[in-house]
């Protein structure tokens, strides 16, 4: 009998490959497909499910399900011996269908469906690990996403005033118009939620508690570029000022989240910072106007960052699930086709000549070196491509090289013969996908005039950053690592500029504090006292004095009696 596994991975790769095909056509034809399907009209605006089929929908479609199809087929041993196998293949399945169901939507109705798709079904993937750390990690993710999925909410109901949510029809509007602009803005809001741009970065590697395959899916292909996406797609509706004001952001960022690379120990937390800091660099030149580049750059990255995933699954599989890089070392003898693979992939992130993230990055580069926008963009984006080569060079320098430093009696091999398929499926895509993409689409190259100084500060600052971080994480006995002489500097930037504290603390602080100021002086405080305490009293001193009068009943009768008499007398007179 056929695994569930080998059902689903067989089903997306070949809806993958018909996908591919039918992107190519529509592609050479210049042809786009729209389907209407009237759902209900509720006060003259139509609700209508609608899905748009054009080159770029169905090149990320395709690449979206062959990478969920090499995942499904690696969990088969991955996440051999789990109780609840089917059901996480089931999770993972649904996630790439909201995916699906994200991308081929114009109709901002649908693409919600979608985006909530994938923050609830990320939300159970991420706490499949039932322990403390996946639960709040679980629960830093789902609230941060529940943001975007408001602005979205506010962006539907807006746009009732125009009578349907078929966004395509309005991109050219939103630009001009200052009340069209507030939906731009709320679109951005949404993205930035998705994509973990700053302030909303923390979520991102506290998702590191999912399952590896899970990881390799989600930071690859689809939750985090789900935003990405909606910006390109959206990119015709952004004013000058916006885009400014969003270019600063993603390039800090893109800065950011290099600058945490490097003083993490975490393997998988490693590669989630480093997807972010590729995010951050296909948002930036997005916001630069290059919509093309920038989804150029997220296919080619989700390739080459889903099979570092998958060896880091690998290599953590075989550590007895040790995540530690510290106690990795000198693999490269004992995986060596795991290895050869993590290393392919590394340097395809750092954009090694003629492998798929060379194609995609070194032209984003040149690019912005031809439209020269300000001396602090040109730094940071040259700075963030550095310390990408800064933390992958660490990165294989603490696990490949060297000695082992873990158990002495091991096992370690190559094994997983079902991992390694999985893996060499994405091994061709990621040494031929970037020029294969180029040539498929930029049918006229780009016209780049660079002079050589400029033409070759790519390579200048991957060799500046390969040296430091080689010199910078070098450990022998007698050697003290540069990062503990300024340790306060050090905790600042691997703790992501204190945004995780921000998002947990920052948020729960003060209405926890101001919960207990208002419990203790109100309702333990004054409430107490003037409310039931005090009521109470009153009815214990009235009761006391009832119990007095009951108890002498003939004299105070007697007594009362004459006071009555008294008082009539004196009415009288």
């Amino acid at each position: 009998m056929l695994s569930i596994c080998l059902i689903y991975s067989g089903l997306f790769l070949m809806f993958s490959f018909i996908s591919f095909f039918f992107s190519i056509n529509f592609m050479i034809l210049d042809y786009s497909l729209m389907l209407e399907l009237e759902m209900f009209t509720l006060n003259s605006c139509s609700i209508i499910m609608t899905i748009l089929l054009d080159w770029m929908s169905l090149l990320f479609m395709s690449f979206v399900l062959f990478i969920s199809s090499m995942v499904i087929y690696y969990s088969k041993e991955y996440m051999m011996g789990d109780l609840n196998m089917n059901r996480f293949i089931m999770l993972v399945s649904m996630f790439v269908l909201s995916m699906m169901l994200l991308i081929i939507s114009p109709n901002l109705i649908s693409i919600l469906l979608g985006w909530d798709g994938l923050g609830l079904v990320s939300y159970c993937l991420v706490i499949y690990y039932q322990n403390i750390k996946s639960y709040n990690a679980g629960m830093l993710t789902a609230l941060t996403n529940r943001l975007g999925d408001v602005a979205l909410l506010i962006v539907i109901s807006w746009m009732m005033n125009y009578g349907s949510w078929n966004y395509i029809y309005y991109l050219d509007f939103m630009k001009n118009d200052f009340i069209m602009s507030f939906i731009s803005y709320l679109i951005i809001l949404a993205a930035f939620t998705k994509s973990a741009q700053i302030p909303f970065s923390s979520w991102l590697p506290a998702a590191m508690a999912a399952p590896t395959p899970v990881s390799s899916l989600v930071h690859s292909s689809t939750l985090v570029t789900a935003g990405v996406y909606l910006l390109i797609r959206f990119n015709f509706s952004f004013n000058e000022t916006m885009m400014m004001f969003m270019l600063f952001i993603s390039s800090m960022t893109m800065f950011m989240a290099g600058l945490g690379a490097n003083f993490e120990f975490d393997l998988k937390k490693i590669i989630a910072l480093s997807t972010l800091s590729q995010l951050g660099l296909m948002m930036s030149i997005l916001f630069l106007g290059e919509y093309k580049l920038a989804f150029f750059h997220l296919l080619t990255h989700a390739l080459f960052k889903a099979l570092l995933f998958m060896c880091a699954g690998c290599i953590i599989h075989n550590l007895n699930n040790c995540q530690d890089i510290r106690y990795m070392g000198g693999l490269i003898k004992q995986m060596p086709l795991t290895c050869s693979f993590f290393n392919i992939a590394n340097l395809s992130l750092c954009g090694m000549p003629f492998l798929s993230g060379f194609y995609s990055k070194d032209l984003i580069l040149e690019v912005l070196s031809m439209n020269y926008l300000n001396l602090y963009i040109y730094i940071i984006f040259y700075i963030s491509t550095g310390l990408t080569a800064c933390y992958t060079i660490r990165l294989m320098y603490y696990s490949l090289m060297g000695n082992f430093n873990y158990l002495s009696l091991n096992m370690i091999n190559d094994k997983g013969n079902i991992m390694l398929k999985g893996m060499s499926g994405l091994i061709l895509l990621v040494i031929v996908g970037g020029s294969m993409l180029m040539w498929l689409m930029f049918p006229t190259p780009y016209l780049i005039l660079l002079p050589f100084y400029m033409k070759m500060m790519t390579v200048i600052v991957i060799l500046i950053g390969l040296f430091l971080g080689y010199h910078f994480s070098n450990f022998y006995l007698n050697y003290s690592l540069k990062s503990l002489m300024f340790y306060n500097i050090s905790l600042f930037f691997s703790s992501m500029w204190n945004m995780p504290f921000i998002s947990t603390f920052g948020i729960n602080y003060y209405p926890i504090y101001l919960g207990l100021f208002y419990y203790k002086n109100f309702d333990q405080g004054w409430f107490e006292y003037l409310g039931s305490q005090n009521i109470y009293n009153n009815l214990k001193v009235k009761s006391k004095f009832m119990q007095i009068l009951f108890n002498n009943n003939l004299k105070i009768y007697l007594i009362i009696l004459v006071l009555w008499l008294i008082i009539l007398l004196l009415n009288l007179i």
